[in-house]
């Protein structure tokens, strides 16, 4: 939480700016400090992958997407426009011009029953190998 916050933040709290929250530089400085070939967002959404941030598109972007969307059956989608410029796979993209992919697992209200926990993790283990060895 941030020092100049009295309670608990609301629930989409993204920080004051970039990297002013403690988990947002965390994840920051794992990043800069590790060599990844791609990265993997998880949210829950709409059981859809998104591949791409406004016009860069880093080397087999697409080519990768489609293969998680095939393992998956989830849907390969373009990045809604009110859902870019804040997120971890679009500043990957940007400055590593390498690829990143928001998975929205799931559907429903959040927070998601833990009854979809099982169909959750069938849908995308095939992700998560791929993505370690791609």
């Amino acid at each position: 939480m941030h020092k100049d916050l009295l309670g608990p933040s609301p629930r989409d709290f993204v920080g004051f700016g970039p990297l002013t929250e403690p988990e947002s530089l965390a994840v920051y400085n794992f990043t800069i400090s590790h060599n990844f070939r791609l990265v993997i967002a998880y949210h829950t959404q709409g059981e859809e992958i998104y591949w791409q941030f406004q016009n860069f598109n880093p080397p087999n972007s697409f080519y990768i997407g489609n293969s998680f969307a095939n393992v998956s059956g989830y849907k390969l989608s373009e990045t809604p426009y009110n859902s870019s410029f804040a997120g971890f796979k679009d500043w990957f993209i940007q400055d590593f011009n390498l690829p990143g992919y928001t998975i929205e697992a799931g559907i429903g209200e959040n927070p998601l029953p833990i009854s979809q926990f099982d169909e959750i993790y069938r849908d995308n283990i095939g992700i998560l190998i791929l993505g370690a060895v791609l």
